[in-house]
C-alpha cells in the first residue's frame, strides 16, 4: 500500500467511524447536518513530533479561516501518539497554542482516542467508548457553529449524560464490534 493509499485508508476508516458510530448511534446530534452537507474536513496528520504535529494542527485551523464552507476538521493522528496521556499531553498544548495563536473564540478542540478514558472512570467502563475512535483524533470545531446547533438543541446539557446511559446499556462489545466495523468502510 502507497503512502497515499494509506492516508485514504486512514480518512475512511474515520469517515466510517463517524458515520456508523457517532451519526448512526446521534452521539453528536449535529453530527448528521454536516454529514449530509459534505462540510466534515479528514485531515490525515503524518507528523509524529510534537512540534511538527502542533504546526500542522495550526496550519488547519488557518485552512479552516480561508476555508468557511467547511463546517469541522478531525485532525487525525495514527501515528505518535498512540499512549493515551502522551496524547492528554499534546491535547493540552493544542489548547493553550490556540489561545496564543489568537484563535480562541473561534475554535475549540475536543478530543477521541482509542483508548479514552473519562478521568476518574474504569477503562472498561463503555461510558469511555463515546470518546473512542479508531485513531487518536483532535477535532477542531468552529465555535460559532456550534453555538448555533447548541443554541437550536434542546436541552443540549444532556447530551453527554444521555450519551453515557447509552454506552453503558450497549455494553463495550457492542462498540469494540462497531469500531471494528469501521475498519472496511463501505
Amino acid at each position: 500500500m502507497s503512502e497515499q493509499q494509506e492516508i485514504q485508508a486512514i480518512a475512511d476508516e474515520t469517515r466510517a467511524w463517524v458515520n456508523k458510530v457517532i451519526m448512526k448511534y446521534n452521539i453528536c446530534p449535529f453530527t448528521r447536518r454536516e454529514v449530509e452537507r459534505n462540510s466534515i474536513r479528514y485531515t490525515v496528520c503524518q507528523e509524529t513530533r510534537m512540534e511538527l504535529v502542533l504546526q500542522a494542527l495550526l496550519d488547519e485551523c488557518q485552512f479552516l479561516d480561508a476555508h468557511p464552507e467547511v463546517e469541522t476538521s478531525l485532525f487525525i493522528l495514527p501515528r505518535g501518539f498512540e499512549g493515551f496521556y502522551l496524547y492528554l499531553d499534546l491535547l493540552g498544548i493544542a489548547e493553550d497554542l490556540l489561545v496564543e495563536e489568537g484563535f480562541e473564540g473561534t475554535y475549540q478542540l475536543a478530543s477521541f482516542h482509542p483508548d479514552y478514558c473519562f478521568h476518574g472512570e474504569p477503562q472498561d467502563d463503555p461510558a469511555n467508548f463515546t470518546n473512542r475512535a479508531p485513531y487518536p483524533t483532535l477535532h477542531i470545531i468552529r465555535e460559532e457553529g456550534m453555538a448555533a446547533a447548541l443554541a437550536s438543541y434542546n436541552e443540549p446539557e444532556s447530551i453527554p449524560e444521555r450519551n453515557i446511559a447509552f454506552a453503558r446499556r450497549k455494553g463495550s462489545e457492542f462498540f469494540v464490534r462497531l469500531l471494528q466495523e469501521c475498519k472496511k468502510p463501505d
